[in-house]
Order: C-alpha cells, then sequence, then structure tokens
C-alpha cells in the first residue's frame, strides 16, 4: 500500500483531472463538459482515487453511453490517479444555468 498523498497532492490532480475533462467534449455541443456544467464534483482521496459526479443533458442524451467512459478513460490518464470511479447523477436536473459564462456566451446564451 502507498504512502497517503498530501492535500496538495490532492488539489494539484483534482486541477489536472479538470483541466483533462475540458478535453471532453458533448458531440452535439462545441463546449467542453466542464463549462457546460455537467461536472458536478471531483474528489481526490489520499491514495490518488478519483470520485467524478457528473450528469448528462437530458436522460435522452445520445453521449450518454459514451460520456462517462470518456470521463472515466481521460481522468485515468492524469499522472497520480490510480482508479476512477464516474457516478452519473440526475439531482440536481441540469440547465443552461449551470454553464460557466465562457459557454453561455459561445453558445449565444449572452
Amino acid at each position: 500500500m502507498q504512502d497517503p498523498i498530501s492535500t496538495v497532492e490532492k488539489k494539484l490532480i483534482e486541477e489536472r483531472v479538470i483541466d483533462a475533462l475540458r478535453l471532453c467534449y458533448d458531440p452535439e455541443i462545441p463546449v467542453n463538459i466542464y463549462e457546460l456544467g455537467l461536472i458536478y464534483d471531483v474528489q481526490v482521496d489520499e491514495q490518488g482515487a478519483v470520485a467524478v459526479a457528473m450528469t448528462l443533458t437530458s436522460p435522452h442524451c445520445p453521449a450518454a453511453q459514451s460520456l462517462p467512459g470518456e470521463v472515466k478513460q481521460r481522468a485515468s490518464q492524469v499522472p497520480g490517479v490510480t482508479s476512477v470511479k464516474v457516478t452519473v447523477v440526475w439531482s440536481p436536473p441540469w440547465n443552461p444555468s449551470m454553464m460557466s459564462e465562457a459557454a453561455k456566451l459561445e453558445l449565444g446564451f449572452m
């Protein structure tokens, strides 16, 4: 068993995971899933295990089968990550107000 990682290392891994998730796009929307507000939470534990809570724009999203797997793959590639668990949640339901200002601007909501 490896030694627990420090709080600073956990934060660094979290930031790198978020950067990696900014490379994931919903195939129908030209904005990354982090800026769309689809990533609700990223947690890193003392062993480098990452838990991602995410949602989709709707339960009928065509990317429902592929997007969680892509999130897991991209997060798994971050140095220091030992495992990744992705949970798709529906509460609270996603809505356009969850998008970042940059996403709203890109999609013409501003």
